[in-house]
């Protein structure tokens, strides 16, 4: 019998080890997100894991990318808020927005967050934060965590990653994850946005953050409300709360 062991990373636990597999409970999005999986297989980008169906349990089974996860340990370590780090995220998600561009959902998908695709919009990653990044020999390997996968703008995604890793959080947050240097966020979102490719004003992309993360609120809320595990483990503990003191704190960034 092979052996399983809980992984670390993530925001909402569940996910184990199963040799050179991650089984992790499935829902009526996974679906959805193993389509979405396969898109990308299919396209040639390995910079996130294979679907590998479903196990003899139930669970949704992915491919172990190559590398290690951050785990929960505070404060992170340097490397998380490099500028070397910050570009290489931002070459990540272009190069994922430029494999999934063409992926037209199966009819009826199901996203755990709601939502429906139509033209205009791609089914954004909605969660390439620090929590699901793999890492191996000074290099981004990929992101896990693909449960949060959903239709969206591309701002709304290129958005979130830089929330995630400028990073654009509340300050107690960020001090706690190890990062102080907020009077350098401006030239770091700068940055963020320049490796991407994004030529328009960061000042877009704020008002784009706080949007998308008042609507991450809402959805953490609703949900927990409705009884998704997941969200119910963020907003016990406080995560909805952290969010909203950012979208404060963002109301004074520098234009």
């Amino acid at each position: 019998m092979s052996m399983e062991h809980e992984l670390p990373g993530g925001r909402t636990g569940g996910a184990v080890r199963v040799e050179r597999t991650v089984r992790r409970p499935a829902g009526p999005w996974t679906p959805a997100v193993q389509a979405l999986l396969q898109h990308l297989a299919d396209a040639g980008f390995d910079g996130a894991p294979a679907t590998l169906g479903v196990d003899d349990r139930g669970r949704d089974t992915q491919s172990l990318l190559p590398g290690e996860a951050l785990g929960a340990d505070l404060p992170w370590p340097s490397w998380v808020h490099s500028d070397e780090t910050l570009w290489q995220v931002a070459q990540w998600l272009r190069e994922y927005h430029a494999a999934v561009a063409d992926f037209v959902p199966p009819d009826g998908a199901v996203w755990r967050k709601g939502g429906t695709w139509e033209p205009g919009l791609i089914i954004g990653h909605n969660d390439a934060a620090p929590c699901n990044v793999v890492r191996s020999g000074g290099r981004i390997t990929g992101f896990f965590g693909w449960e949060f996968a959903g239709p969206v703008t591309r701002e709304a995604d290129i958005a979130f990653a830089a929330f995630a890793w400028v990073p654009l959080s509340a300050r107690h947050v960020a001090e706690a994850e190890g990062f102080s240097a907020f009077a350098d966020r401006p030239r770091r979102l700068r940055l963020f946005l320049d490796a991407y490719g994004w030529r328009g004003p960061g000042r877009q992309i704020v008002r784009e953050v706080r949007d998308r993360i008042s609507a991450s609120i809402h959805d953490i809320r609703r949900l927990a409300g409705a009884g998704d595990p997941g969200c119910a483990e963020l907003a016990a503990a406080g995560y909805d709360k952290d969010l909203a003191a950012a979208v404060q704190e963002l109301a004074d960034f520098p234009r």
